[in-house]
């Protein structure tokens, strides 16, 4: 039996590729320090012979006994509530976290994927976003805590690939949404959902004009999952092209929960991505990726596992807090 550490394995990401390893028949090893993770994502798995769980900091040694074949790297906050309010912690996940993490896979002889971010891109000035841009990004806006995180723990993953000769994969993952998510964390998709249920209006900061493209997660996961079994180890874009404006989202999100809130509009925050498109064509001629879950589809499966959070669950995060802060 193939063995295979999952770091953040208690995010929203986290939980979905442990469930997939799972089933492919792996022995998944999961490690968060629930900074973030929420217990509940894996708790299903704790029954189960061919699951770990470790509750620890990937930014302190990391030590896994026995051999281990692949590791997958996505300890992180990836939300703007979260890194804006954590940005020390942010930064060191994907530097000290990212060393450790290479070194484990140095001494286990293990390939290695981390989860970089379109967040590398900044604002872009290339329309829709290929490899092969570099990005524009400020590296002390308050995005940069976490832009400028990615970038480096890129440049690590490469260092250790080259001079090491690592098995590397790097990932650049688009917006994604689905079960699992959570619902207050100050993204687009479970914000207007959040607001929706609750009876709010629906915030749309700026005019509304900035593009976002939606990849649901089950997309996201097979895209992962080849990226790791292929032999290539620069950076790929894994999301949807699919582009759609924040005000038509705010839309589609009214339409969907059938509520009859309005839109209001608030400043658009610093450093805001006016558009946000993956070019796929890489990930299409490497292992033959695109996503076939439509929009539609998708939002019903999240608004579904939505719908039956508890009043609890519904009301007991920073819901208010959105102002200020970046809707991705």
């Amino acid at each position: 039996m193939k063995r295979i550490l999952i770091t953040g394995a208690a995010g929203f990401l986290g939980s979905h590729l442990c469930d997939r390893f799972i089933s492919e028949g792996y022995f998944v090893i999961g490690m968060d320090n629930l900074i973030t993770g929420r217990k509940e994502n894996i708790e299903h798995l704790f029954k189960l012979e061919n699951f770990e769980f470790y509750h620890h900091d990937v930014t302190k040694f990391i030590h896994v006994p026995g051999n281990l074949d692949y590791i997958l790297h996505f300890a992180s906050p990836a939300s703007p509530i979260d890194y804006l309010k954590i940005p020390i912690q942010t930064l060191k996940v994907s530097s000290l976290g990212t060393h450790n993490c290479l070194g484990l896979a140095k001494a286990k002889n293990a390939r290695i994927l981390v989860a970089s971010t379109s967040e590398i891109y900044g604002d872009p000035l290339v329309h829709p976003q290929n490899e092969e841009y570099w990005g524009n990004v400020n590296p002390i806006g308050p995005r940069g805590v976490y832009d400028e995180a990615k970038r480096f723990q890129e440049a690590l993953t490469m260092a250790y690939h080259t001079y090491h000769n690592v098995e590397t994969r790097i990932i650049r993952i688009f917006n994604t949404y689905g079960p699992r998510m959570r619902l207050n964390d100050g993204r687009a998709l479970p914000a207007f959902i959040g607001q929706a249920l609750r009876g709010e209006d629906l915030t749309v900061f700026g005019d509304g004009s900035q593009t976002r493209s939606f990849c649901f997660v089950d997309d996201l996961v097979e895209g992962i999952y080849r990226l790791l079994m292929s032999d290539y180890a620069y950076p790929v874009n894994i999301g949807n092209p699919e582009e759609i404006s924040i005000l038509d989202f705010a839309k589609e999100i009214i339409e969907l929960t059938n509520s009859k809130q309005k839109i209001v509009f608030k400043e658009l925050p610093t450093d805001d991505p006016k558009q946000r498109q993956p070019d796929i064509s890489l990930a299409k001629r490497l292992f033959d990726w695109e996503p076939k879950v439509g929009r539609k589809e998708g939002l019903k499966k999240t608004y579904s596992y939505f719908v039956n959070l508890s009043s609890e669950e519904l009301y007991k995060s920073d819901h208010n807090s959105f102002d200020g802060f970046i809707l991705k």
